[in-house]
């Protein structure tokens, strides 16, 4: 199976809890553990439960690619051993700045990630080096929050329906896929915070359409 909708913790905001690579999925530590195995059966990946700030909210704290993963400096020192403990040969980047909410920012796959333009060219440094791919700064739609309102993956790219021609063109130029422009959750923007996705499946929030559905399998090209 890869694709099913589903609530996280009551909301149709599944991507606020997790999000994922090709291998892993990093999900928050309390989330129900049926949930957990809907998520990791479709998605083909291994469940990581983390905690950041005591919450599950887990997708806007963290931003991953399977060479490294960026989170919120509001990881605690105690929350950041338990996951190190977890994953000790993982390269982690705890992002010290004020736009901490990773997630939020970053969008990435194992080629490139398009980062909110007014994060500093030192954080951008530390976000490359982490990731191990180029990183550009852009907005999309007119929003810098371009996790929060796009979805990248290593086989396509959706972008909220707010952009422009000529941000689409840029946008496909950089990875390298013909984007789709979508909405998610019936008719909302914030397609990145609707939906937990990879390579292989998707998790979309249920009171996503099944127009919006079927654009967004086609985009991440998912059968």
């Amino acid at each position: 199976m890869a694709v099913a909708k589903c609530k996280v913790g009551g909301s149709d905001y599944v991507g606020v809890f997790a999000t994922a690579t090709d291998k892993h999925i990093f999900i928050g530590n309390d989330i129900q553990e049926h949930t957990k195995q809907l998520i990791a059966d479709t998605l083909d990946a291994e469940p990581v439960g983390i905690s950041i700030f005591d919450s599950n909210i887990i997708g806007l704290f963290v931003r991953a690619n399977s060479n490294g993963i960026i989170i919120s400096n509001m990881i605690s020192d105690e929350e950041l051993a338990l996951f190190k403990a977890q994953k000790p040969d993982m390269k982690i980047c705890v992002l010290d700045t004020g736009i901490n909410a990773a997630g939020n920012n970053i969008i990435a796959n194992d080629r490139i990630a398009i980062a909110n333009p007014d994060y500093t060219n030192e954080t951008i440094k530390q976000i490359s080096d982490t990731l191990g791919v180029e990183v550009v700064k852009a907005s999309i739609g007119g929003l810098k929050t371009v996790g929060a309102n796009n979805i990248l993956t290593n086989k396509g790219m959706l972008i909220n329906n707010r952009s422009t021609d000529q941000e689409k063109e840029m946008v496909d130029n950089l990875v390298g896929f013909e984007s789709i422009r979508t909405t998610a959750n019936t008719g909302y923007v914030n397609i990145g915070l609707s939906a937990i996705t990879n390579s292989k499946g998707v998790i979309v929030g249920d009171s996503t359409t099944g127009f919006e559905l079927a654009r967004i399998m086609e985009a991440l090209d998912i059968e």
